[in-house]
């Protein structure tokens, strides 16, 4: 019976991870926009979509959340072209979270302030997600999130731990942690 049960939870484990691979996020349709955009940092052409959100006017205003503090305004402006227009008008420097949780609860702030009731979150396809998920518990009903996701090629390793920080969060917040 205990070897079945084991059996059972493995199968639903690989199933799960199997579904997680193949139904990465995906970019947002190009009809969809919202009052301001949340970009995650720590991935590749995250920030670059994000501030093409706002060139496109498919969002207001621009969080990149969980910026290193040592980051400047100029680095960023350096690093994307020099589109220093927008940083002065539209873009917020977040520095205050260092994971997916805590980029959430930046957010959450960052949105209270701004009277926002929708956003556009932008991170990588294999972070969407665990990213939404956090989201949402952090934002509730009374934030629309639209997924915006960065394609990208992750490695077998990289959705082998991604999937299991999912399924972490998700039992933990399960058993009240």
């Amino acid at each position: 019976m205990i070897l079945r049960l084991f059996s059972f939870v493995v199968a639903l484990y690989a199933l799960g991870f199997i579904l997680f691979a193949v139904s990465l996020g995906q970019p947002a349709p190009g009809e969809a926009s919202a009052q301001a955009a949340v970009v995650l940092t720590g991935g590749s052409g995250r920030i670059e979509q994000g501030i093409e959100r706002l060139e496109e006017k498919r969002a207001d205003r621009l969080l990149i959340a969980g910026a290193d503090p040592l980051v400047t305004q100029a680095d960023l402006v350096e690093v994307t072209g020099g589109r220093e227009r927008l940083f002065d008008c539209c873009i917020t420097i977040g520095s205050e979270s260092v994971d997916t949780r805590t980029n959430a609860e930046e957010a959450k702030a960052w949105i209270d302030a701004g009277g926002y009731d929708e956003i556009m979150l932008v991170t990588s396809d294999w972070h969407m997600r665990r990213a939404a998920f956090e989201f949402r518990e952090t934002l509730g009903d009374d934030v629309t999130v639209i997924e915006d996701a960065v394609r990208t090629e992750p490695t077998l390793l990289t959705l082998f731990g991604e999937y299991n920080k999912y399924v972490l969060r998700r039992v933990g917040l399960l058993v009240g942690l």
